[in-house]
């Protein structure tokens, strides 16, 4: 696939994602209950646009214009950062900026994942992966004022130039993308694992030439969550204040570690009491979703762990599939699955196991479920009902 067929299959993305938009006000009521829905109102554009700065993004428009605000700190820096920075460039009209920054970092970051799929050596990961990855119920949220697609863009990198054997470049891109989101700093294992799997047929002069490179870039991610507890700390007296704050942002969210196997619980216990309304039927694809993937995960695990033979892309694959366990499981210690669903577009070996699907009419009828919920969820999610 070349880049010109990628951009056209984002297009498309794109405008169906807008089409659904457009036409959610006549067939769902609109609830809006979120704080300062009114900012991006502000900038008088379209519906269509101003419906992808719904939650989470009035908060980021709100940091960039004003900095971070009462518990704001549980949002990272740079994704409201550049949109601050690059905000002239567009009449400081900051929800045009930021619909930018998300759109062409997804798309920056589908040519990097591409990319990468083509290094690993197998032709049949080409396509596969940007369709079930598209298609996926949340994907809506890469064009959104969310961190989705600079984050998806930040860990593409970090994947493809890792591959490459580029340090410093890695370096680069997983430092930004731990200032991105929390599960950034993750992205130390598979660096971890690459490294050593490198390590082992290399001779002993590049061992030590190699050795600064080898020890700056598993830090990389490290040094961005560093930096910005650091700024908390002085900030706020609490350089985990991003953790702390969480509780602030409801979803029964909690500042304390809550086990998984407690999480399942309150969510069984939903399904058995509560009233069958919107908020039922959006736990209940939170827990689907959450345990349709992590099944997954598991079932990749431990088919690359069974491998006769270890190769070196069997190890990426491992590093890439325990990244994408950290991804789908660090949320769950908050003491609950909500936004699930938006997580787990970045436990990427999900996307490259279903790819890897030997009967083609099976991802044909997945990629159709993930589509109509896709559209079924963004038409909520454009008329202020929360999703994720």
């Amino acid at each position: 696939m070349k880049f010109r067929q990628l951009l056209i299959m984002f297009l498309l993305f794109r405008l169906f994602d807008l089409a659904i938009i457009f036409l959610s006000r006549f067939f769902i009521p609109y609830l809006g209950f979120f704080p300062y829905k009114e900012i991006a109102l502000e900038y008088n554009l379209p519906r269509i646009l101003t419906a992808l700065a719904n939650f989470d993004g009035a908060h980021y428009l709100l940091i960039a214009e004003q900095g971070y605000y009462q518990y704001q700190q549980a949002f990272f820096p740079l994704y409201p950062l550049l949109i601050r920075l690059l905000s002239p460039v567009f009449p400081n009209n900051r929800l045009i900026t930021a619909l930018v920054i998300s759109n062409l970092s997804f798309l920056f970051g589908l040519w990097l994942f591409r990319k990468y799929l083509l290094e690993i050596g197998n032709s049949k990961l080409d396509i596969w992966p940007l369709i079930f990855l598209m298609a996926f119920p949340t994907s809506f949220f890469f064009g959104a004022v969310y961190t989705e697609g600079l984050f998806f863009l930040l860990v593409a990198g970090t994947f493809y130039y890792l591959k490459k054997e580029r340090s410093y470049v890695t370096a680069i891109f997983s430092f930004l993308a731990s200032l991105t989101r929390i599960v950034g700093v993750f992205l130390v294992i598979p660096i971890l694992i690459t490294q050593i799997s490198n390590l082992k047929s290399q001779n002993h002069n590049s061992k030590v030439k190699s050795f600064i490179e080898y020890l700056i870039t598993p830090l990389a991610p490290v040094l961005g969550l560093t930096f910005y507890s650091l700024y908390l700390w002085k900030s706020t007296g609490d350089p985990l204040f991003f953790l702390h704050s969480q509780w602030a942002f409801g979803a029964n969210r909690s500042s304390s570690i809550v086990l998984l196997p407690q999480v399942v619980y309150r969510y069984l216990h939903i399904f058995f009491t509560a009233n069958w309304n919107f908020q039922y039927f959006i736990a209940l694809f939170e827990f689907a979703i959450f345990a349709f993937v992590l099944s997954i995960l598991i079932l990749d695990l431990v088919k690359n762990l069974e491998l006769k033979s270890v190769s070196d892309l069997s190890w990426e694959r491992v590093g890439i599939n325990l990244f994408s366990l950290s991804n789908l499981l660090l949320p769950t210690l908050t003491g609950t699955l909500s936004s699930i669903p938006r997580y787990a577009l970045f436990s990427l070996s999900f996307f490259l196991f279903l790819s890897q699907l030997k009967n083609n009419l099976t991802k044909v009828v997945i990629v159709c479920i993930f589509t109509i919920l896709h559209l079924i969820l963004l038409g909520f999610f454009a008329q202020g009902y929360f999703i994720s």
